[in-house]
């Protein structure tokens, strides 16, 4: 078998193993299942050894044999060595490329209105923003450097610390039950709730239900009012006057600042600390890369920054 062949099958191998499917793994390597499973069965004729065996159950899942167990993870970290010589080789190149993964809310409140800076300060680092909802595979799907919100441990990433945050209610200047910008508990209890279910799944992400008892406002109902599954959203309903949002500080900043939106509370101080925050992340093998550290570097001045004006 030639170098290119091997590889070429090695990496088949290596796709259907951690899919435990060849379907699934033709999908991620655009080929088809056929071509997967020949892949396969050329390594095992040119190994002579078997790599696969078929789930006891009779499902069309596969299971890893002893020795190709024992083998996979130096195969893997052969690629992710592989995938980090050519980082390196197209960090050269005159148009270098960086995948950053972020949520849509995050692009959207933070990250978009100041990526220009980064990209003014590294012309020649073309930025592919990738803003997924769901937790991405970096590896898999080739993705640099991301943001994530937590408690900062993903497995397989470093977690670099980038901003703490509060949360508390925020609505338009206009908002109708505003008495000289401020609601009193009379008015909260007419005010259209509108709940962020982003992290709706998260036991430690604030409710208003939560904060609410939290303030001394345990006769207020909250099981009404709107909901929406997408924090800038969120703000965007808020900033329409559609009602009272409870807000996440970093998502807010910006609209604060330029008078979008108020703190009816502000002066009770009634802010709900979260238990998580923002964390840069990306993988421990390509933390030397250049363009990750001058993404990470510029994120945590930015955020700084940021703060520094809050």
């Amino acid at each position: 078998m030639t170098t290119p062949a091997y590889l070429n099958a090695l990496r088949a191998f290596e796709a259907a193993a951690r899919h435990q499917s060849f379907s699934a793994a033709a999908a991620e390597l655009n080929v088809t299942p056929a071509a997967v499973g020949q892949q396969v069965r050329n390594l095992e004729s040119w190994l002579g050894i078997s790599l696969f065996t078929r789930a006891s159950s009779g499902t069309a899942r596969l299971m890893l044999t002893d020795v190709a167990r024992v083998a996979l993870p130096d195969i893997r970290e052969g690629f992710d060595r592989l995938s980090i010589g050519l980082a390196r080789l197209k960090d050269a190149s005159i148009h270098a490329g960086l995948t950053v993964t972020v949520s849509p809310a995050f692009a959207s409140k933070w990250l978009l209105p100041r990526i220009e800076r980064f990209q003014q300060d590294h012309p020649d680092l073309d930025v592919l923003l990738d803003t997924n909802a769901r937790s991405v595979d970096f590896q898999v799907e080739r993705i640099d450097v991301g943001v994530r919100y937590g408690a900062g441990k993903w497995p397989g990433l470093i977690a670099v610390h980038l901003m703490d945050e509060v949360m508390f209610p925020v609505c338009a200047p206009d908002f109708p039950l505003l008495k000289d910008g401020k609601l009193i508990a009379e008015a909260l209890a007419d005010c259209t709730l509108i709940h962020d279910l982003s992290m709706a799944n998260d036991r430690d992400y604030p409710t208003w239900r939560m904060w609410l008892d939290a303030s001394g406002f345990t006769h207020i109902k909250s099981d009404h009012g709107l909901r929406i599954n997408n924090s800038a959203s969120v703000l965007q309903a808020a900033i329409d006057g559609q009602g009272l949002a409870l807000a996440r500080s970093v998502m807010v900043r910006d609209d604060l600042s330029t008078g979008r939106l108020i703190r009816p509370f502000a002066d009770k101080g009634l802010d709900c600390p979260l238990t998580q925050a923002y964390y840069v992340v990306y993988r421990a093998e390509c933390s030397e890369l250049p363009k990750i550290q001058a993404f990470r570097d510029w994120l945590i001045a930015e955020a700084e920054q940021a703060g520094s004006h809050a």
